[in-house]
C-alpha cells in the first residue's frame, strides 16, 4: 500500500539572485520565478520518492498561482487542498547567497495569499488513513489562523493513527526565535519526528551544548531527532542515544531545497521500516542529491537515485 502523506503550508515563488555576493540591498539581476516554499518542496521530494502526497495551502489568482499549481499537479502531487484566496497574490521570496554560503531573505507571505490559510478549509476527509503530516515552522510563523489549520491538521492526523514531522524552520525574518519558542511548543511535543538543523536546535532549546539540546527537545519519549549539518550529515538522537551520520561529497549548484528533501527521505524510509540510523543514512543521501540543480524543486531524487548514491557513496 502506497504511503500517504500530507503537507500544509506555504506555496511560493522564489526570485534569486544568480550568484552570491549579490546582496539584495543592490540593485541587481534576478532568475526565476521557481515554484517553492518549504512545504511545497517536502511534498514534490515526498512524491518523488512515491509517496502518495496532498498538499494544503493558498495561491492567488495570478501567473504565480498557475505556476505553482501547474508545478504541483505535473510532479502527480493531489492540489485539492489548493485553494485560491481571492484578492490576494501567490506569496514570494527573494533570496541572495552571501559568499560563506548563508542566504538573506525578503518575504512576501503574511500578507498575501499563504497566509490567508485557516481551519475552516482542512477537511477531515483527506486525513482518512493517512500515515505522515509534514509542518513546517515557517508556516507557524505567519498568523494564527495558520497556526489553527496546522493545529487541525496534527489532530485529524493523530485520530488516524498517522504522525507528524516537524520541522522548525526557523525564519527570524517572519518570527523572532522568543516568540518561536512559545508558538512551536505543542507542535514540538506531538512530534514523532523532529528535524532541525544544529543551530535551530540550539535556538529553541537555549542551549549550546548538543547533547543538552537533544535531551531537551525528545524530552524523553520514543520519537526520532534528527539535527540536520548539511554537507556534514547529520546527528540521530532517540531515548537510545546518539549517532553521527556522515554526509556525502557532492557538487553544490543551489542549496535550497536540500534540507526539505532531506526531511521527505527520512519520513519516507522510516516508514518504509527502514531502521533509524539506516533512515538517516537515506535522507543524507536525498538532500545531498537536492543541491544538484539551480531551483528549489528541481534536485528533488527518487528512490533509484537515492539508493544509488547510498551504494556509491559508501
Amino acid at each position: 500500500m502506497r504511503t500517504k502523506i500530507i503537507a500544509i503550508g506555504e506555496a511560493l515563488v522564489e526570485i534569486m539572485r544568480p550568484a552570491g555576493g549579490q546582496p539584495l540591498d543592490r540593485e541587481g539581476i534576478f532568475e526565476g520565478p521557481y515554484a517553492s516554499g518549504a512545504p511545497a518542496i517536502f511534498a514534490v521530494a515526498a512524491r518523488r520518492l512515491g509517496a502518495e502526497v496532498t498538499f494544503i495551502g493558498n495561491v492567488g489568482a495570478d501567473a504565480f498561482g498557475w505556476l505553482m499549481r501547474r508545478r504541483l499537479e505535473a510532479e502527480g502531487v493531489n492540489t485539492s487542498g489548493l485553494h485560491i484566496a481571492e484578492g490576494y497574490a501567490t506569496g514570494v521570496a527573494f533570496i541572495a547567497y552571501a559568499e560563506d554560503g548563508s542566504r538573506e531573505f525578503v518575504f512576501h507571505l503574511r500578507h498575501a495569499a499563504a497566509g490567508r490559510m485557516g481551519p475552516d478549509q482542512i477537511d477531515p476527509d483527506w486525513f482518512k488513513s493517512v500515515d505522515w503530516l509534514h509542518i513546517s515552522g515557517s508556516t507557524l510563523a505567519l498568523n494564527e489562523g495558520c497556526r489553527e489549520a496546522c493545529w487541525k491538521a496534527v489532530q485529524l492526523t493523530k485520530a488516524a493513527g498517522g504522525r507528524l514531522s516537524f520541522d522548525p524552520n526557523l525564519r527570524p525574518e517572519l518570527l523572532p526565535v522568543a516568540d518561536a519558542r512559545r508558538i512551536f511548543v505543542p507542535f514540538l511535543e506531538a512530534a514523532d519526528l523532529l528535524q532541525p538543523t544544529v543551530g535551530e536546535a540550539q535556538a529553541l532549546s537555549g542551549l549550546e551544548d548538543e547533547q543538552q539540546a537533544a535531551h531537551f527537545l525528545l524530552k524523553g519519549k520514543e520519537r526520532v531527532l534528527v539535527f540536520k549539518r548539511g554537507a556534514a550529515g547529520c546527528s540521530l538522537f532517540t531515548v537510545g542515544g546518539r549517532m553521527d551520520v556522515p554526509g556525502f561529497a557532492v557538487k553544490e549548484v543551489d542549496p535550497t531545497g536540500a534540507g526539505d528533501c532531506f526531511n521527505a527521505g527520512m519520513v519516507l524510509a522510516l516508514q518504509a521500516g527502514y531502521l533509524p540510523e539506516r533512515a538517516a543514512r537515506f535522507a543524507c543521501s536525498a538532500g545531498a542529491l537536492a543541491v544538484s540543480c539551480q531551483g528549489p524543486m528541481e534536485g528533488a531524487p527518487d528512490w533509484k537515485a537515492v539508493e544509488a548514491l547510498l551504494v556509491g557513496g559508501g
